[in-house]
């Protein structure tokens, strides 16, 4: 799994620009729009983007995907690219870490399609609030249908609302999750 990291949150130097804030769900869509053509350009896809507060301050971490793998060197050149355009368009943000990394084997999922396309496989949800009583799920995935993530775990079949899920992502054949 490959992975890079670069400081950014430099000035500003032209264009119109936004402000990265802990929570901003639209200074992540900007960085979204700004940064999927570079790795689209690349021939990689933009499995997630994550920015939060951490123990050595904010980080800007994008994670992403490519069947057959990604490398360091893909992981190094989006870095480069990504950390151009964000001094320029993101330039007035507090000072954070970017870091560009492969997805790996236990992929986030972040949009709806992801919800589709990986349908049959084993994955774990985080719910926002209980559902059931729990808020933790790991089974198989059913799919998307109506706003709500579909999963089987023991011969019941669960739905959970995408606008509701914290955390989702693929498990392994042998159970191992990042949390």
């Amino acid at each position: 799994m490959g992975s890079a990291d670069t400081q950014a949150g430099k000035p500003s130097q032209a264009g119109e620009g936004f402000r990265l804030r802990d929570g901003d769900e639209a200074g992540i869509e900007a960085v979204r729009r700004l940064v999927e053509p570079v790795c689209e350009a690349e021939g990689l896809e933009l499995a997630l983007i994550e920015f939060r507060r951490e123990q050595g301050g904010r980080v800007l971490r994008l994670y992403l995907d490519r069947a057959g793998g990604v490398s360091l060197d893909d992981c190094a050149r989006v870095s480069r690219q990504v950390d151009a355009i964000l001094d320029v368009y993101c330039g007035d943000s507090d000072a954070y870490t970017l870091e560009v990394s492969s997805a790996g084997i236990n992929r986030p999922l972040w949009r709806q399609g992801d919800y589709e396309r990986f349908k049959g496989r084993a994955i774990r949800i985080k719910a926002r609030a209980p559902i059931d009583g729990r808020r933790n799920f790991k089974g198989v995935l059913l799919g998307l249908s109506e706003g709500m993530v579909r999963l089987a775990i023991d011969n019941r079949e669960f739905a959970v609302p995408f606008n509701g899920i914290a955390k989702a992502q693929l498990v392994n054949d042998d159970g191992v999750n990042g949390w």
